[in-house]
């Protein structure tokens, strides 16, 4: 079963886009900041990750940055409420595969999520 991380620190953010995903039949792991997300991929290694910018203790920038130190290729989107045109450039350098906005579109998550999943297979 193709597994899903979603790193955002708003439960309830974590929650939609749970209930999304487990409809299509994803596995969904959930971490409540970076340091937690950097520990699940370690000991899960899910196929995408979905993460926010703006979280305590590691953000996602430097979440993204510690992937790539590491060596860690999975395809990673970033779903941020930040609307600027430099977040968004600066997460597809860092390595994120997509940069969707939030409130959140059903369709265009399941979209993305699918594109990053048939990267990685």
């Amino acid at each position: 079963m193709t597994s899903i991380l979603i790193v955002d620190d708003a439960a309830f953010a974590r929650r939609m886009l749970r209930k999304i995903l487990q409809l299509d039949g994803y596995e969904i792991l959930e971490a409540s900041n970076g340091k937690e997300g950097l520990e699940m991929i370690r000991n899960h290694t899910p196929d995408c990750v979905l993460t926010d910018i703006l979280m305590p203790d590691v953000d996602g920038f430097a979440f993204l940055e510690i992937l790539q130190t590491e060596g860690i290729t999975v395809p990673t989107i970033i779903i941020s409420a930040d609307i600027q045109d430099a977040t968004r450039e600066r997460g597809l350098e860092l390595g994120a595969v997509g940069f969707l906005n939030k409130p959140i579109n059903e369709s265009e998550v399941r979209q993305a999520v699918r594109q990053a999943c048939d990267v990685r297979e």
